[in-house]
């Protein structure tokens, strides 16, 4: 499914739907029709986040099945981030299969392309030829500062508990240009994605992104929130 077919989705159910519909016991049996008991865990994973441990952490990912076809990004926010890239080099943090990094590669064949992911599987490495990868937490990137000239993030940072830690990581090894992505959605009692920050609007995003250096851009694009800032 494309992420703008799951937009769509997303407007009906955050927007349309009216909250006392949307956090009702019928909306509940109708979610748990399609993705079974995982709703009732993904509600008490939320509630618990402060003190869930790494391996539970883990295994509500790997029970997580993929809605997206290959991206999480609409191609409006693709073209938007090939578009921003500066300088010669750039990483992708949370790059997932890589297929960004592939697009990026096709558009900007000029630059030097990275990306980090906890969990980088085989098939990822095979494809890639030309594209370095590693695997670590984004919370404590194994690069030296201000290492790349463009750091983007995409669909990432609404699931790290520590979000101001993760924003200052991606600060640290950014020399020229940050580029985020995060979904503009509304917080509900229960949900089919283990989100942990929510983003009604646009200035909801900047208060998490403080201090909010003066060179930046954001906007609403679809159903998500594109942000970029430049590095002082």
């Amino acid at each position: 499914m494309r992420r703008e077919t799951t937009n769509a989705i997303r407007t009906l159910l955050e927007e349309v739907l009216p909250p006392f519909v949307r956090d009702s016991a019928a909306m509940r049996w109708l979610f748990r029709r399609h993705w079974g008991r995982l709703v009732d865990d993904l509600e008490d994973f939320r509630a618990r986040i402060p003190f869930v441990t790494p391996e539970e952490y883990r295994d509500v990912y790997a029970r997580l099945p993929r809605v997206q076809s290959e991206t999480d990004n609409s191609r409006a926010c693709i073209d938007l981030i090939a578009r921003d890239m500066l300088g010669e080099t750039a990483l992708d943090v949370g790059c997932g299969t890589g297929y960004l990094l592939h697009v990026l590669a096709g558009r900007r064949p000029e630059m030097k392309l990275t990306g980090v992911d906890f969990i980088i599987d085989s098939e990822t490495r095979k494809r890639a030829e030309g594209i370095s990868f590693h695997e670590a937490n984004i919370e404590r990137l194994p690069f030296p500062d201000k290492s790349f000239d463009t750091v983007i993030c995409t669909h990432v940072l609404e699931h790290i508990l520590d979000f101001r830690g993760a924003l200052a990581e991606l600060r640290r090894v950014a020399a020229k240009r940050l580029i985020i992505v995060v979904p503009q959605e509304r917080e509900y009692r229960f949900t089919f994605n283990p989100h942990l920050h929510f983003f009604p609007y646009p200035h909801s995003f900047l208060r998490y992104a403080t201090p909010v250096p003066a060179r930046h851009v954001i906007k609403s694009v679809g159903r998500d929130i594109y942000y970029h800032e430049d590095m002082g």
